[in-house]
């Protein structure tokens, strides 16, 4: 039975009509969610595109501030809309959104990422792939002038930035010697798809190798010599930036001094962890150990993905029923290699029909074939089920409590990851990660956030560092990776890539951390408000029933929700 039968209301409908606008404005995110008729197309990355979509973004937020709440469920609603729409906005009136350019998440990373979600079953998917590698050449010539323009107005991304994307378009593009991703994706085709349209795909191919390395040079040459060399940000460009990843205005300074706790805290449990795996041997030693172990160890990419997908079937199996009741769609869930290395770990929505299930992506540094999985079982917790799995695709699910908004394009970082954190620590809490490994690989990867909330704010804002944490009272570059090498444990490129990613995406880093703290705050607010009447199953329930919500609003909303 629908619990909301006066539906639509005129904020269900506006919000349904500002998905397609958004769709049809962003392409690429039209193919993240899923929404039809787009997959052939761009966005308009030029000033004028920019402007164009900073317009809808205006025009919509008005129409939803004039608009009455009917219900509390409208009143959510409207609070979501107005806050990420409006945190959104700052962003392009602030010029940062029109200069994006970076190593990890930027209008570049879309250039090639999208492509892993089309489908490519039938002739006429591949039809619609040649169609968009065709239109992939005026797209980037656009997106280069929108660069320019962005940087003659004083806003350019830092010039380690600049190189790194430079380098990125030159690593997807390929050589004669060594074909690109575009190259290799059209070669994927199958024997059926011949004649004209393979000739198409091919030469769409080559040309979008060639507009890449166009790209790239047109970065050196142009943009470069414009970007600053200070990595950092500074506390004003942080304050906007923060507040878009978490929809909260952080206390930076407070943020950073509970990091360095956090962080002594995670190291403290590590050891005594370590000494239970290799008595004496120190967190180093355990680590060694557990690398050794033959039973640890998976080879090749197609025993990965095998493990992925079974450690993923398991969890749902697990957990459905018991602690969460899973929508049946939702108990779909892929686990997927990367086609090019160096791309991380993440997680893609399922489409709004689940005709594309949702899916976990775990992408291998260049040339290597094996994995050990003491470090991996949590991050499977975290990008599928109770993490981020079960959050969006519960959400996508809620068509009868969450407009189509909030259901597909309603985003925020910290709510997402601090949930997917969340489900870690919720993990070792349900005896999931009893085995001394698997909880030594959960605090390992706690480390790693918690290290990135104080390199992340102490970079940018220029912080001091307390005495003894690193080997200077102040961060700079190598200090920053001095600072990495003894808090996270993995191979260096991948220690510098992390870095990189800090660096170009000021304020994203600490969300983890951010987010988890405060639904752990929250929990422990509820269970003292409510003593014996708290069941922990029911407010998980309430929290992934909201959606995705800024922290401020997410905060807000569960104090109402059990409020004596």
């Amino acid at each position: 039975m629908n619990p909301f039968p006066d539906r639509p209301t005129e904020l269900d409908q506006l919000a349904d009509g500002f998905v397609e606008s958004y769709a049809a404005s962003q392409p690429t995110v039209a193919t993240y969610i899923g929404v039809a008729g787009h997959d052939d197309r761009w966005p308009d990355l030029s000033s004028e595109g920019h402007e164009s979509h900073a317009d809808l973004l205006r025009s919509t937020r008005a129409r939803v501030e004039a608009l009455e709440p009917t219900d509390r469920r409208d009143e959510v609603a409207r609070s979501a809309m107005l806050e990420r729409i409006g945190a959104e906005l700052d962003r392009y009136d602030a010029g940062y959104a029109q200069a994006e350019l970076n190593t990890i998440d930027s209008p570049l990373q879309g250039f090639r990422g999208t492509f892993d979600l089309m489908p490519t079953e039938t002739e006429e998917d591949w039809a619609t792939v040649a169609a968009r590698l065709a239109a992939m050449p005026a797209a980037l010539l656009r997106y280069a002038r929108g660069l320019d323009d962005a940087a003659s107005r004083g806003n350019v991304s830092a010039a380690r930035q600049v190189r790194l994307a430079a380098e990125r378009a030159r690593q997807w593009a390929g050589t004669p010697d060594r074909p690109g991703f575009f190259t290799d994706l059209v070669g994927q085709a199958p024997e059926s798809v011949d004649g004209a349209l393979g000739r198409d795909l091919a030469d769409a191919a080559e040309r979008v190798s060639g507009s890449l390395h166009g790209f790239a040079d047109h970065l050196e040459r142009v943009l470069l010599p414009s970007a600053p060399a200070v990595d950092g940000v500074g506390r004003d460009r942080y304050l906007l930036e923060s507040s878009y990843h978490t929809g909260a205005r952080l206390d930076l300074d407070e943020t950073y001094e509970w990091g360095w706790a956090e962080l002594a805290r995670i190291v403290a449990e590590k050891r005594r962890v370590a000494e239970e795996i290799a008595p004496g041997q120190g967190v180093a030693g355990a680590m060694a150990a557990l690398d050794a172990d033959p039973a640890r160890m998976i080879r090749g990419r197609a025993a990965l993905q095998a493990w992925l997908q079974d450690t993923g079937d398991r969890a749902i199996a697990a957990l459905d029923g018991v602690h969460f009741d899973i929508p049946e769609p939702v108990r779909r869930l892929e686990g997927r290699l990367t086609p090019t290395a160096g791309e991380g770990v993440y997680y893609s929505a399922p489409t709004e029909d689940f005709s594309r299930p949702g899916r976990m992506w775990w992408s291998l540094p260049e040339g290597v074939e094996d994995m050990t999985t003491w470090r991996e079982t949590t991050t499977v917790f975290h990008e599928g089920v109770p993490g981020h799995h079960l959050q969006i695709g519960q959400a996508v699910h809620n068509a009868d409590r969450l407009n189509r908004w909030q259901r597909l394009l309603c985003w925020c970082s910290a709510n997402a990851e601090g949930w997917g954190l969340y489900a870690e620590r919720l993990m070792e809490e349900l005896g999931f990660l009893d085995d001394p490994g698997d909880r030594l690989g959960m605090l390992d990867a706690q480390e790693l956030r918690a290290a990135r909330v104080v390199l992340d704010i102490g970079l940018h804002l220029d912080l001091p560092i307390p005495s003894g944490a690193a080997e200077s009272d102040r961060w700079s570059y190598d200090v920053a990776l001095a600072f990495l090498r003894e808090h996270v444990s993995m191979e260096d490129a991948m220690r510098v890539d992390e870095l990189h990613r800090y660096l170009g995406w000021p304020g994203q880093a600490p969300v983890y951390k951010v987010g988890e703290r405060l639904l752990l705050v929250c929990r422990d607010e509820a269970q003292r408000r409510m003593g014996a009447e708290f069941d922990l199953k029911r407010w998980h329930a309430d929290v992934l029933d909201l959606g995705q919500l800024g922290l401020d609003p997410l905060a807000a909303e569960l104090a109402r929700m059990t409020a004596p």
